[in-house]
Parts: C-alpha cells; structure tokens; sequence
C-alpha cells in the first residue's frame, strides 16, 4: 500500500482535498460550485492531486449537460489513527481519509501510569487494528491527551491530572514509533473537532463543547476552527472558581469547578453520603463495591435514589453558572455537553439548561440549543484523525 507522501502544493488543493473529506466523492464541475476557481483552473489543480495519487477517479458522475465527467474522490488507500487518551481508558481507531471509522477499540487505562506505559498499550491497540487487515500502515496520527498542550511543539504542559507527562515529547516520541506524521492536541479540543465533522455541530460555526469527565474542559470553535489561545490552554474551565475557599483542587487552588463536580468529584460526594447512611442506595452499592464511582452514581439517580438526583443537580447547578458567564462573553450558536459524566443524562442538562438560560442575557440564550454531544466515545478519536487530516491536507 502506498504511504502518503505528497501534500497539496496550495491552498486550493488543500479546500479540494477538505471538500473531499468532508463531502465525499465529487464531479469536477460539482467542486468547481463550491471553489472561486475558472474551470481552466480547476483542471490544472485537480489533474496535478490526480498525479501525486492523493485523489483518484471514481466512476462517472451524473450527466449535467454535456460530456459527463468522472467523480474524484480521496484516494481510498489512506488511513488515519485516531487515538484518545482519557484520565482511566483509551480509544484507539483507525479511519480512511473521509473519516469513517475502520476499526475501534477501547480499553482500560490509568494515565498516571506515566507516557510509557501508556504508549505502549497505545502502540499495541495500534497493532491489533493493524493485524485485522484494515490498515498496513497509517499516513498520520491525531493524539488527544486529557490536559493542557502547547500545541506547535505537541508537548503537555504541567497537566493536573497526568503526573509524569509534563514536557513529554508525545508528537516527536510517536511519529517515531509510528513512522508517519503526528498531532496532539488537548482531548476536549478533539471532541469539538468530532462533533463539527460528524456529529451535532455539523452545521454551527460558533459553538463550545464541555466535557464532563475524570476532569472538565472547554473546547471553543469560532468561525470553524479551534480557538486554542496563545499558548494552548483556552477553554481550561475546570480551574475556574466555583465555590469561594471551596475544596483542593489537583491544580493547587481550591473550589475549582472541577473539585466540586467531575466524575472524581462525584464518586468522592457519592462515597460521602453512602457512608453517612443519606443514601440507602448507595450505602448497598458501597458494600458491595467496596468503592463508588460516577457511574454508580448514575445508576442510583436512575432507580430514583433522591441523594444521587440532588448530586447530579448540584453539578450541573455549578457547571451551569461557569456556563452561563461562557455563554455572556462568547454569545456562542450551540453547547454541547459531553464526556462520560453525561451518563447522567437529562438531570445533569436540565440543571445546566436552568442556570445558562436564568444566568446570561436573552439575546444571547434566545435561540442557542443546549444539547449532548451525538458521538459518544467515538468523538475523540474522529476528531483526532480530523486532527492530522487538517495537518496533512495543508499546503506543505
């Protein structure tokens, strides 16, 4: 299988190979709707990816009048790795060069084992996809990491929940073991990127996508693109102060909004009531368990426990707040809610929903849907391949 060698030599080539990706297979003349370019133009751009095999002919396309053309379409031999790294699992998905997912898999996984250990299960979940026959090699890598990254050099920067990765070279480490182009960026950053290409943000520019997870984080897309901020921290809403002199957070201050709800936080109040006996539901799921955690919390909110319901609403009571001054600066077209705390479903959004619309102006909440992401689990890793598709689909 060829390797992906070239890179578009413009940006024209770079927004007909993005059109490609995003709206599959496409005639000439059907590009040439979308693109400011004269059909003379056109020809020359299209036959020059044609030569550096980045796209091939795809059949004939539907007669428009005239001698029919044929489809292009991004060559079907590219693969992308999609990896996301989360606080206690790791995704791990193979894509063609219009995103659609291959193979996927998950698995568990403690990111304070360190990058080492980590890379390898990462580099193992990589082979097995591999030896399904579904990829003999991969043209790039997109990699999320659940914490801060300074995105040009692909290094975390003293991220709270990811001891021992501080100033890790995960870009340069992993292009080498993989041998092919890599990117990293924050693993929120790459959820927004999933749901923009796939999922409920398809057709909104301006939107922000918190996830609610072991951590809470912020991506932030304005005009279809991730805003980052200088160095790479935007969207870092977990450390905002929720609770005056509130509790330790693992970034060094207190009442951050991440201390007082996350799927850690949950599990630590979860525990709390179950052993002050406020919760006959949870008290039976600890002595049976041992230990609690968010999702058992979510299971006791579903079977009605009234504690577990009023946790669950006093987290998206505070999340929402952190939100809703969000919503006042930004004036964004959509939230969307995601992360493995949204197993708690419509309790935790209606609380959200309930201070983002009582806390920030009419104007700016008249028409914005608050809503849980589409993809899932899945988002992560379409939004990493989505990652280096953007690199690689760049002029060089």
């Amino acid at each position: 299988m060829r390797r992906m060698t070239a890179r578009p030599a413009n940006a024209h080539q770079a927004r007909l190979l993005r059109l490609l990706r995003d709206g599959g297979p496409n005639s000439r003349a059907q590009l040439g709707d979308q693109v400011d370019l004269s059909r003379s133009k056109l020809a020359v751009e299209v036959d020059r990816l044609l030569e550096t095999e980045l796209v091939v002919a795809d059949g004939l396309a539907a007669s428009r009048g005239g001698r029919r053309s044929h489809n292009i379409r991004l060559n079907p031999h590219l693969r992308f790795l999609g990896v996301d790294i989360g606080a206690t699992s790791v995704d791990v998905a193979v894509t063609n060069a219009e995103l659609e997912i291959l193979g996927h898999i998950n698995q568990p996984m403690d990111v304070r084992e360190g990058p080492v250990a980590v890379f390898e299960q990462v580099l193992s979940m990589a082979a097995k996809l591999k030896a399904t026959g579904i990829a003999e090699g991969f043209d790039g890598a997109g990699i999320g990491v659940p914490g801060p990254v300074r995105f040009p050099e692909g290094i975390p920067v003293a991220p709270p929940i990811m001891p021992g990765w501080d100033g890790f070279p995960v870009r340069e480490a992993l292009s080498q073991e993989l041998g092919c182009p890599v990117m990293v960026d924050n693993d929120v950053n790459l959820m927004a990127l999933g749901e923009q290409h796939a999922g409920v943000a398809r057709t909104v520019a301006d939107f922000l996508c918190v996830k609610i997870g072991t951590g809470i984080g912020c991506g932030i897309v304005v005009g279809g693109e991730v805003y980052r901020g200088t160095t790479g921290s935007a969207g870092d809403i977990g450390h905002i102060q929720a609770v005056p002199d509130g509790r330790p957070c693992a970034c060094g201050n207190r009442g951050c909004l991440e201390a007082h709800f996350s799927g850690a936080a949950l599990a630590l109040d979860a525990t709390e009531a179950a052993e002050q006996q406020r919760s006959p539901e949870l008290a039976v799921r600890l002595e049976a368990n041992g230990t609690l955690s968010a999702v058992d919390a979510a299971a006791a909110a579903a079977a009605g426990a009234a504690t577990a319901l009023d946790l669950i609403r006093e987290g998206g009571n505070r999340t929402g707040q952190v939100i809703a001054g969000l919503v006042s600066f930004f004036n964004p077209g959509l939230v969307v809610i995601g992360g493995g705390v949204t197993g708690l479903g419509h309790t935790l959004l209606a609380a959200i929903r309930t201070q983002v619309y009582r806390g920030s102006l009419p104007l700016a909440t008249g028409n914005l849907p608050i809503v849980l992401g589409e993809l899932g689990p899945t988002a992560g890793v379409i939004g990493a391949a989505r990652l280096i598709s953007d690199h690689l689909f760049s002029p060089a």
